[in-house]
C-alpha cells in the first residue's frame, strides 16, 4: 500500500514553477471546459480533453493521474444539459450526475490511487475571525448592489424558469443552493486542490476559474456575467486556500445565491414585491 499523499503546503505550492511543460496539458484539460460548457462544441471539447490527458502521460505521471480525475469529472458533467430546469426528473438527474462528478474522482483517488489529496474540510482551521465575519457582510452588500443590475439589465434572469407557484419557488431555491454547494465541492475542493499539487496557487486558481466560469456560463450566467463570475471564482479559490474551510466558502457562496434566488423571483414576479 502506498502512503497517503497530501496537498502541498502554501509555502511549498508557491515554490512550484509557473512555466513548465506541465502547464500545457493542464491548460488543455481546463480549457476543454470552454468548449464543453461555454461554446458547447462537445466533440472538440472531448478531443482537447483527451489531448491534455495524453500529453500529461508524457510529461509527468503524477500530473496525468490528477488531470485524469479532473477529466473524469468533466466528462460526467458533460453528459447532461446544464440549462436551468427545475422539473422534478431533471433535478433528480442533476443530483445523480453532479454528485457522481464529485464522488467518482474522490473514490478513484482514495481507493485506486490510495491517496488523500481531495478533502472536504468542513471546519477548516477553527472559529472564523472577525475579518471573515466582516467579509460575509460585505458579500451581502456586494450581491445586493451588483446582482439585480446584472440579471435584470442583461435579461439573464430569463435563463432560469419563471416561477409563479409556491412549489416551483421552493424547487428553485433548493436547486440554486444545491448547485452552489456542489460548485465548491468540485471546482474548489477537487479541481483547485489537485492543481495546487503542480502549480503555484495563483496559477492553479486561474486554471480552476476557467472550468468554474465555463460551467456557470452554460448554467445561465451569460451576457456580461463573466465580469462577475471570474472574480467570484478566483476569490473563492483564494479564500479556501487561506482558510482551508469548506464551511466558510460555502457560506459565502450561499449568501450570493440567496440574492440570486430573490432577484430571479423578483424579475419574474415584480408584482409580488409591489413592482
Amino acid at each position: 500500500m502506498q502512503p497517503a499523499s497530501v496537498a502541498p503546503s502554501p509555502s511549498a505550492a508557491s515554490a512550484l514553477p509557473a512555466l513548465s511543460w506541465k502547464l500545457l496539458p493542464a491548460a488543455l484539460v481546463c480549457g476543454s471546459a470552454v468548449l464543453l460548457f461555454g461554446v458547447q462544441i462537445p466533440l472538440a471539447g472531448y478531443a482537447v480533453l483527451l489531448l491534455g490527458v495524453a500529453s500529461a502521460w508524457i510529461v509527468d505521471r503524477t500530473l496525468f493521474r490528477d488531470l485524469l480525475l479532473i477529466a473524469l469529472g468533466l466528462v460526467i458533467i458533460s453528459t447532461i444539459s446544464l440549462e436551468a430546469n427545475i422539473d422534478y426528473p431533471n433535478m433528480a438527474l442533476f443530483a445523480v450526475v453532479l454528485g457522481s462528478a464529485v464522488a467518482v474522482p474522490y473514490l478513484v483517488q482514495r481507493f485506486a490511487y490510495r491517496e488523500r489529496v481531495i478533502r472536504f474540510p468542513w471546519r477548516g482551521s477553527g472559529r472564523w475571525t472577525r475579518a471573515q465575519w466582516i467579509y460575509l457582510g460585505a458579500v451581502v452588500v456586494m450581491a445586493i448592489v451588483l446582482l439585480p443590475v446584472y440579471f435584470i439589465s442583461s435579461g439573464s434572469y430569463q435563463n432560469w424558469p419563471a416561477v409563479h407557484e409556491p412549489d416551483a419557488v421552493i424547487r428553485l431555491f433548493i436547486g440554486v443552493n444545491a448547485v452552489g454547494i456542489w460548485d465548491e465541492l468540485f471546482f474548489i475542493c477537487t479541481v483547485f486542490t489537485l492543481l495546487c499539487r503542480h502549480f503555484p496557487v495563483w496559477l492553479a486558481n486561474g486554471l480552476q476559474a476557467v472550468v468554474f466560469v465555463s460551467f456557470l456560463w452554460e448554467l445561465g450566467y451569460q451576457s456580461w456575467g463573466p465580469l462577475l463570475t471570474i472574480p467570484f471564482a478566483l476569490v473563492q479559490g483564494a479564500i479556501f486556500r487561506m482558510t482551508r474551510s469548506l464551511s466558510y466558502v460555502v457560506t459565502v457562496h450561499l449568501l450570493f445565491d440567496l440574492v440570486v434566488f430573490l432577484v430571479i423571483v423578483y424579475a419574474h414576479n415584480p408584482e409580488w414585491f409591489g413592482g
